[in-house]
């Protein structure tokens, strides 16, 4: 589905020490990036539990991001390997669920980065663009109906 009207809906969770701090250094910078990216902010990216996604996905999200500090520099010592295999596990049973794997990204970007997160952002919503629409919000749809 190619919509030229379609603009995705983004959940992405954000460390606050590196990812958060990228996305807000791109505000205050007043860099330019989509408005339809709602950011929750996590203490750490090995705090978002694969239920969060799960959940978000359910609720008609078009895309998940994640997105915290370098591995092997994370605040907390390994939340992001923990994140990293987590999320790659739960894009392999996205797949198996008819949920397209593209539609969950996880990056990782320090607070100086803001420039990368926003070329990240931009370049995830181009990829949902092509994906159109959650597979999810047409069943929504029919069961609401």
């Amino acid at each position: 589905m190619n919509d030229a009207n379609f603009e995705p809906h983004i959940v992405s969770f954000l460390c606050t020490w590196w990812a958060y701090a990228a996305a807000d250094l791109a505000g205050v910078s007043r860099m330019q990036y989509p408005s339809n990216i709602r950011v929750i902010r996590v203490t750490c990216t090995g705090s978002v539990s694969p239920h969060h996604v799960l959940k978000a996905f359910q609720q008609g999200v078009d895309g998940i991001f994640v997105g915290g500090w370098h591995k092997g520099e994370c605040n907390y010592l390994y939340g992001n390997y923990s994140t990293e295999r987590r999320m790659t596990i739960l894009s392999q049973m996205l797949d198996f669920c008819g949920i397209e794997r593209q539609r969950l990204r996880t990056r990782w970007v320090s607070s100086a980065e803001a420039p990368e997160f926003i070329d990240e952002i931009n370049d995830f919503i181009g990829v949902l663009k092509k994906l159109g629409p959650s597979p999810l919000k047409n069943e929504q749809a029919k069961m609401l109906a």
